[in-house]
């Protein structure tokens, strides 16, 4: 498993969201490729997934695609593949891009669950670097996360990457796509990053994003089946 890339920027922040939890991290990577206007420089080369591949709107979906954002100088690593069992690997693919490019910083966008979710849905912080953390404190109507159990990809770069990783979490209470959590993150990143993010279209992009990604899921629960269905014929 590697990261193959037809560019390489220099020094640019990095930005991850796996389909965790309320899917806020492949919701929010696809609407900062989106709105930001992205341009795809590399993918993911790995023969350890299922060959799943995605169609919208007639076009071909990168299953495990890396963007480039050149006005913000952002690398974005996008992906609607599970990577249940493969997080110690991916963690070390992106470790290894973020240092070949000098990246000051990873940032992981994902969902937490909470007992008491709240209307709004907040936003959560945690910082590996303390300078950084200085900097995301200041950042208005976000927490700093203090009791919470990391899994995925994000806790294995908190727990092993050399570069700083910050982490945002958007507050949902369900495994479905969230896309109200999801814009909170976006809100959250853009006052970080300065991105100047039109806030009117975010909402609705997002909710059509999370009609994407139920569409895509329901497609691959039924191609799931399909094929263990084949399998076990050839079995019997």
């Amino acid at each position: 498993m590697e990261i193959k890339l037809d560019k390489k920027p220099k020094k640019p922040r990095i930005i991850e969201g796996f389909p965790g939890f309320g899917l806020i991290g492949t919701i929010s990577t696809e609407f900062l490729i989106d709105h930001l206007k992205a341009q795809q420089i590399g993918s993911f080369t790995y023969d350890e997934l299922p060959a799943t591949v995605a169609i919208h709107k007639e076009k071909l979906v990168d299953p495990m695609g890396i963007f480039y954002i050149k006005d913000h100088n952002l690398v974005i690593f996008h992906t609607i593949l599970n990577s249940v069992g493969l997080e110690w690997r991916l963690s070390k693919s992106i470790s290894k891009m973020a240092k070949e490019l000098q990246s000051p910083e990873i940032i992981c966008l994902e969902g937490v669950s909470s007992p008491q979710v709240t209307e709004s849905k907040r936003v959560f912080y945690y910082c590996t670097d303390a300078a950084i953390r200085k900097k995301v404190k200041d950042i208005p109507e976000i927490e700093p996360l203090k009791e919470s159990i990391i899994v995925g990809v994000t806790g294995a770069l908190m727990l092993r990457s050399k570069i700083p990783v910050t982490a945002f979490f958007g507050e949902t209470h369900t495994e479905l796509p969230d896309s109200k959590a999801a814009s909170n993150i976006i809100k959250a990143l853009d006052i970080y990053l300065k991105l100047k993010v039109d806030y009117k279209p975010l909402l609705k992009q997002a909710e059509d994003f999370e009609k994407k990604f139920r569409d895509i899921l329901k497609q691959s629960v039924v191609a799931t089946k399909q094929r263990d269905k084949k399998q076990m014929s050839y079995l019997g």
